[in-house]
């Protein structure tokens, strides 16, 4: 197991673009609404190297979770997990009730961390017209969410 103590989390800026990119990319996932969209991305830093990444794209009360992403060298090591763990600290921290997300291979990984299956019919509207529904992951995509308790 790999020391996490200096494992440390912050907000991308533009200069971590084309590293994002890439990370997404190496990972099968969507990235060709980035520049439009422009998810809030947290940064997973292992003595200054990113490691991981994870993002929120907020429709009112609601978030989709998206775009978490580890470095294949790190990959089993709990690092998804605590990116999702810092993502879900700050949607609470700004107001947000309920995230929602699309996986087609991560479910199981998900559901341990308290999301469960959501009908694509219940998802907000808001959510529902972003690109990740509408054209970048597929139907087949299993969608899930999590309540979270104000901060």
């Amino acid at each position: 197991m790999r020391d996490l103590s200096d494992l440390t989390f912050r907000s991308a800026t533009a200069a971590d673009a084309q590293s994002i990119r890439d990370l997404l990319q190496g990972s099968d996932l969507p990235t060709s609404d980035l520049s439009a969209v422009r998810p809030d991305f947290v940064i997973a830093e292992h003595a200054g190297q990113l490691i991981g990444i994870g993002a929120l794209e907020r429709f009112g009360t609601a978030a989709l979770l998206r775009s978490v992403a580890v470095e294949l060298q790190w990959r089993g090591c709990g690092i998804g997990r605590l990116i999702i763990a810092e993502l879900e600290q700050r949607a609470r921290a700004a107001g947000i009730a309920e995230l929602i997300l699309l996986t087609l291979a991560a479910r199981d990984f998900f559901a341990h961390l308290g999301y469960g299956s959501k009908p694509r019919e219940e998802v907000p509207a808001a959510v529902l017209g972003s690109a990740e529904f509408r054209s970048l992951c597929p139907a087949s995509a299993h969608c899930m969410a999590k309540a979270l308790a104000p901060a």
